[in-house]
């Protein structure tokens, strides 16, 4: 195991499943999220039965997202001072021959998300940023919209999701491909699964703070 962790192919199969353990996790937080267009008391219903009945399989759900959230930005860490590390100097040309914007803002992307995760957890898990001045405990519904109603946070917001987008382009496609899921394609840019994934988490999470924002959920 030791030897397996240390190595390059180790670390990028921990980074690929740590990932894979996101996606699953974001698929399921906004189908959650979306449930605010259907008013109220179908939103907080849902969050009052997660921290009830549910209470119990969240916490470890959180727990197994903490340690994937901890693998994969270690594992990230490591393999940019690896890659560093085995070209110290940079190449007098670099064409990129695969390379698109997701792959080429990937480590700017991962910063931005690692700010905006603690960020959001503050936010409207623990109430300890208060952006509206006021949080309710159980009141998902009144705290998103109190929240969004305020530009900047909604601009916040959406540009993190931007970043996510971006993000899941890449690394859905890079994950299935290191777990050797997926093989090489004739066209290593048609990657329409991965575009159909970012896309669908993209929209599903920035959908919550544009209607808000534009008034069309109060």
């Amino acid at each position: 195991m030791l030897r397996f962790y240390r190595s390059t192919v180790g670390k990028k199969i921990l980074m690929a499943v740590s990932g894979i353990i996101g996606i699953a996790f974001l698929i399921l937080h906004m189908l959650g999220n979306l449930q605010i267009f259907q008013g109220p008391a179908k939103l907080n219903g849902y969050a009052a039965i997660l921290h009830g009945p549910l209470a119990e399989v969240v916490l470890a759900q959180r727990v197994v997202l903490l340690v994937a959230v901890v693998v994969h930005v270690v594992m990230a860490w490591q393999l940019t001072m690896r890659a560093r590390a085995a070209r110290p100097v940079g190449y007098v040309e670099r064409r990129s021959q695969a390379a698109t914007l997701a792959s080429r803002t990937m480590r700017i992307g991962g910063v931005l998300l690692l700010v905006f995760i603690p960020f959001h957890i503050l936010h409207f898990t623990t109430g300890d940023i208060r952006p509206a001045g006021t949080f309710t405990p159980g009141n998902v519904y009144g705290n998103a919209v109190a929240s969004f109603r305020i530009p900047w946070v909604a601009a916040f917001y959406v540009a993190a999701m931007i970043a996510l987008g971006l993000h899941l382009y890449h690394g859905a496609w890079s994950s299935v491909r290191t777990l050797g899921i997926a093989g090489p394609r004739p066209h290593p840019l048609h990657r329409p699964a991965a575009l159909v994934l970012a896309l669908a988490l993209w929209l599903g999470f920035t959908a919550v703070p544009v209607a808000i924002a534009l008034g069309w959920v109060r």
